[in-house]
């Protein structure tokens, strides 16, 4: 089983929408139980909060469940138990390296190397456009899946 993070500022809008796709994918693909999916943040200022209302909505005009979900920091255990933690953009990175000592497992990715362009995934919270933000994520998803089954 792949246990997969994704990370990035407040988990309310692209962490937990990168959850929501690949869980979407993984079903469709009929692979679901070879991964384990979740999202957090690196800051603590959304702690407890669900998913913003346009990122759901976002979600739901394609049909992608997205019930269910709490924000909350990355907690130290998560990056022992997570084989692959995905970051948003440069910034989260640079977080993620001082709250994990640099990342000595080599654990975490940006999002974006799995869709071929090197830039930080559009962050809806600045542009209101939940659509790019869709979109990326939905193509880096696929891409890091396809990485693993060779398509």
């Amino acid at each position: 089983m792949i246990k997969i993070l994704f990370v990035c500022h407040g988990n309310i809008c692209r962490s937990p929408m990168a959850e929501f796709i690949l869980k979407e994918l993984v079903r469709r693909r009929g692979v679901q139980d070879d991964f384990e999916i979740a999202s957090a943040a690196v800051s603590s200022e959304e702690e407890g909060n669900g998913l913003y209302p346009p990122a759901r909505r976002k979600l739901r005009e394609y049909g992608i469940p997205c019930e269910g979900h709490r924000a909350h920091k990355m907690r130290s255990w998560e990056y022992e138990y997570y084989d692959v933690i995905f970051a948003m953009d440069a910034s989260n990175i640079r977080r993620l390296m001082d709250m994990t000592g640099n990342d000595p497992a080599y654990k975490i990715h940006h999002m974006m190397e799995y869709a071929s362009v090197y830039r930080d995934v559009r962050d809806p919270w600045y542009t209101g456009n939940f659509e790019e933000t869709y979109q990326d994520l939905w193509d880096a998803c696929t891409g890091y899946l396809d990485s693993l089954y060779h398509e």
